[in-house]
């Protein structure tokens, strides 16, 4: 290993001085080394922008530490222990806080690199410089140490990933966010399973291989949980109920914010996992699906006082995270730290991250995990006007992404419908999810907010429209769609905490039986109330969200936190595809209809009024029409949605009405519901109803049947039923 200031020239990785001299234009000053360091040529770098870049005939290397004493540069051998130069920045090498230098002669491709950080290790004043500590660059575009999932990794080590990829014309989809169907899904649980039949299965070329699928089902954006690179090893206990080694699967410890994660990559081991992740994009888009990346920027892997040092904390400890006075980690993240993310500095670091990604990977958007953290000052105490937010909202490279919300955080601070959105954000609608659940099981009380968030919930989102509410009834953290019906009680024992991790209150039923049965009359209402779900949601103003694998009944065996399972209980089982084929139809059939209806998918919040419209935009009704019931024991609603196209004049006139017509029992007993009486030429005509029986309980938009009565429509218990009206045509009554 060379040390600081060695005469000693290089022994790898640099170029011939033919492709030196041929990559170095003459006429440009710092195209040429001004000092020679541990024997290879630098000159002071460029402060700005920090991380690894190539430069005219070599790398610029910048860092920001503002309490550091000093900072080393190293350089390693792929896949070597020892680094085989160590280059101390001068001085003169800094501007401010910032360690800038070029150095001549590197091929980018063939070098690893850390930084060492010199300074005080005072824990009890924030401060943790260490120089025996290797860290990797916070901007590092890739990282080595973990290119293989699963297997014991070395040190982690920054790389500089290759910016050669042909995009081939590929551009942002820009889809509206009223069409929006979001699926979310975990790369390596979406593929990992041996009957998904792809070749590079849990990989991003796998996930390639299930585009097809993706389109036919009819989502047109994906939500990919974690892609950032961390330690899925991250986990030191072990599955009591077969003593295998848990893992951090989920990937909600982030090591690398700007380096894609190299174990989901088939050509990780080769240091091509960013091109993969880029060649997953552009393929998603040429499917007509976007693409919206999960990302936590409240906690980092470091965790607490206790955790490993791998990079914030040891450049400058008291500006990356939140610390109390008494300088320990503020905890609103519930895993051991806090991202300081209002600090000038870390707000900056945030924003460059979301550009790179934006504009190295063309992705559409992101999920904010715990985002409630992102509004916290740096003492902890939330914020009325968020700098982070602010910046992020009017970002303008970030202009056209899709921004959501997880509007809460461990901490207590609870914010959906008052998250601050600056007219850009959209958040997880956490209330939506709950009302939806309850509304399902049949509880006293809950039909009249069931109403409010199937509209949209206008009175969480007056002004903000439709479209600030993600609606959802299941995602990666809790119950699946299967176990919420199937389960009553969360049974998390394989995670090795006693069943004392995960929401104790999930708002589930298991409709007669815990778990597994082979009872036919359990197994029928669970198959209905999947179907009410699904229908419901799918048919509620806002961006509705499926968790991938629910169309297919995918089960977690009553595991409402499964984020620590590599294996059958949080991968997808694609054989339930086949065995459940009529609810993956069903599912296909609704959102083709959610699509072919413009009333299901408004911006703006019904009022309740005609304008125009041969019925008003919403309205309400019962067991008689036009009067609903909202008292606290009625479990029935129907909802009539109505949206007119203007006729093209600029007058106001309308040429047709799109007008459906949704009933919601969340009764155990069917009820004969009146239906509003439609104009001379316009008739009733069923598209959905979950009770009746699989093959029978919906059908492709434009082939629904008309009702044989037309004055009224029987609702079975449990169960929802879907009209649209339409002027009389070739189609057939009913029988």
């Amino acid at each position: 290993m060379s040390t600081t200031g060695s005469t000693s020239g290089p022994r790898f990785p640099t170029r011939t001085s033919e492709e030196r001299d041929a990559s170095q234009p003459l006429g440009r000053i710092d195209a040429y080394p001004t000092h020679r360091i541990a024997g290879l040529p630098v000159r002071p770098g460029r402060p700005v922008p920090f991380g690894a870049t190539l430069v005219p005939g070599g790398v610029n290397f910048s860092v920001y530490s503002n309490n550091a004493t000093g900072i080393t540069l190293v350089l390693y051998r792929p896949g070597e222990a020892e680094s085989w130069a160590e280059l101390e920045f001068p001085d003169s090498f800094r501007t401010g806080g910032v360690y800038a230098m070029t150095v001549f002669g590197l091929d980018p491709e063939a070098v690893e690199y850390c930084y060492r950080a010199h300074g005080p290790f005072k824990p009890d004043e924030g401060d943790w410089f260490d120089a025996r500590q290797a860290l990797i660059d916070p901007y590092g575009t890739m990282l080595s140490g973990r290119e293989r999932w699963g297997a014991p990794g070395g040190p982690w080590r920054s790389r500089i990933a290759p910016a050669d990829f042909d995009w081939e014309d590929d551009r942002p989809l820009r889809i509206p966010q009223e069409d929006l169907v979001v699926y979310e899904l975990h790369v390596r649980g979406f593929t990992a399973h041996p009957s998904s039949g792809v070749n590079a299965p849990g990989m991003f070329a796998g996930l390639v291989e299930k585009i097809g699928y993706l389109a036919s089902l009819g989502v047109n954006c994906v939500e990919l949980m974690p892609v950032f690179e961390f330690d899925e090893r991250d986990n030191t206990r072990t599955d009591p109920t077969t003593g295998s080694p848990l893992f951090d699967f989920w990937g909600y410890n982030t090591v690398g914010f700007f380096a894609p994660k190299a174990g989901y990559a088939a050509t990780g081991q080769h240091g091509m996992q960013a091109d993969e992740l880029k060649n997953t994009v552009k393929q998603l888009h040429r499917a007509g699906i976007e693409v919206v990346l999960d990302v936590v920027f409240n906690h980092t892997a470091e965790g607490n006082q206790l955790g490993p040092t791998l990079s914030f904390r040891g450049l400058d400890n008291r500006v990356y995270y939140m610390l109390t006075p008494d300088r320990h980690y503020y905890n609103f993240s519930g895993t051991g730290n806090t991202l300081n993310c209002n600090h000038p500095v870390v707000r900056g670091f945030v924003l460059d991250c979301l550009r790179y990604w934006v504009a190295e990977y063309h992705v559409d958007g992101f999920r904010f995990d715990l985002a409630a953290i992102l509004g916290r000052s740096q003492d902890g105490a939330p914020l009325a006007n968020p700098p982070l937010l602010e910046a992020l909202a009017h970002d303008p490279v970030l202009r056209d992404c899709k921004l959501i919300a997880e509007a809460w955080d461990a901490g207590g601070l609870f914010q959906v419908g008052s998250f601050p959105a600056y007219q850009r954000w959209a958040e997880w609608n956490g209330r939506y999810r709950d009302a939806l659940r309850r509304f399902l099981k049949g509880d006293v009380g809950a039909t009249a907010e069931m109403a409010t968030r199937y509209v949209g919930s206008p009175d969480l989102y007056t002004g903000r429209g439709t479209v600030a509410s993600v609606n959802f009834v299941t995602a990666h953290d809790g119950f699946t769609l299967h176990d919420l019906v199937s389960y009553h009680h969360k049974h998390n024992e394989a995670n090795g905490e006693d069943n004392q991790d995960g929401e104790h209150d999930n708002h589930s039923w298991n409709c007669g039986h815990e778990g597994p049965t082979e009872n036919h009359h359990v197994l029928a209402l669970r198959g209905r109330q999947m179907r009410n779900a699904l229908l419901m949601l799918l048919t509620s103003h806002g961006i509705p969200m499926l968790l991938a694998g629910d169309e297919m009944a995918r089960t977690q065996r009553g595991n409402n936190n499964a984020y620590c399972h590599d294996g059958e209980l949080s991968w997808v089982d694609w054989s339930l595809a086949d065995s459940n084929a009529d609810l993956v139809r069903f599912t296909r059939d609704v959102i083709a209809f959610r699509r072919a209806h413009p009333c299901l998918r408004r911006r703006r919040h019904p009022t309740g009024h005609t304008h125009d419209r041969m019925f008003p935009d919403v309205s309400w009704h019962g067991v008689h029409a036009w009067t609903p019931d909202w008292s606290p024991h009625s479990r029935l609603f129907a909802c009539m949605l109505c949206e007119g196209d203007d006729a093209g004049g600029g007058d106001g006139r309308v040429e047709a009405d799109d007008c459906v017509y949704v009933a919601a029992n969340g009764h155990w007993e069917a009820h004969r519901l009146e239906l509003p009486e439609l104009p001379a030429g316009w008739l009733w005509r069923r598209f959905a109803d979950t009770s009746a029986p699989p093959q029978e309980d919906s059908c492709r938009p434009g082939e629904e049947t008309a009702l044989a009565d037309q004055a009224a429509v029987r609702v079975g218990p449990r169960s929802v039923v879907v009209l649209v009206a339409t002027p009389h045509g070739a189609q057939e009554i009913e029988e």
